[in-house]
């Protein structure tokens, strides 16, 4: 980091040292790129989607339809972010398949393998599958009305690049997250991502 003096580096805001493919309850948030407010409006303290909310809502239900590890707790989608509970739950067959192991090969070395930047059926493995899958499905909407908008891609992101998340990790924590997220459409003009 001699060439930027560390200057232009940003530190993880993850647990350090925690596996994001564990069982367990994980608040997560994900916000729209520069926090326009594309996804709907809230009207009478409800959240009144946009024809993108819709798609994103959609495509937020469908992934835990197709995924067998993961299940929605609450969520909300709101103007310009969505707030979610995701449960990760994996069976003894997922932690054998996607666990260390070692690689036998001829001779006398043994491959150790190398672990992938994100883990398959981990939390990361699945806030990037989701927000690929919109960039995709908005990009095909765009076209098919003929929008005068730009399409999303790497350099126009749909989402900010990164995401919030919480470890939670107790029933008290939970429902408070629970409270939080039901209630934020009628705290909209307070909140923080407003």
């Amino acid at each position: 980091m001699d060439k930027f003096q560390n200057k232009y580096r940003i530190s993880s805001h993850r647990r350090p040292n925690w596996d994001y493919s564990n069982n367990g309850f994980y608040f997560i948030t994900l916000v729209i790129q520069n926090r326009d407010c594309i996804l709907g409006e809230i009207v009478d303290d409800k959240i009144n989607l946009s024809d993108f909310g819709v798609i994103v809502k959609t495509e937020w239900e469908r992934s835990f339809e197709i995924r067998g590890e993961l299940f929605l707790d609450e969520y909300v989608i709101m103007p310009n972010h969505i707030h979610a509970i995701v449960v990760l739950e994996k069976t003894d067959d997922d932690v054998e398949t996607h666990g260390r192991t070692h690689v036998e090969t001829h001779g006398r070395a043994s491959l150790q393998p190398t672990i992938p930047h994100r883990r398959p059926k981990s939390i990361s493995s699945f806030v990037a599958g989701f927000k690929a899958r919109i960039n995709t499905i908005i990009n095909d909407y765009i076209d098919d009305n003929e929008l005068n908008i730009p399409k999303y891609n790497r350099l126009n992101r749909f989402f900010q690049p990164n995401y919030y998340d919480h470890i939670i990790r107790n029933a008290q924590s939970l429902e408070n997250i629970r409270n939080y997220i039901v209630n934020n459409p009628l705290n909209w003009e307070n909140d923080g991502l407003f």
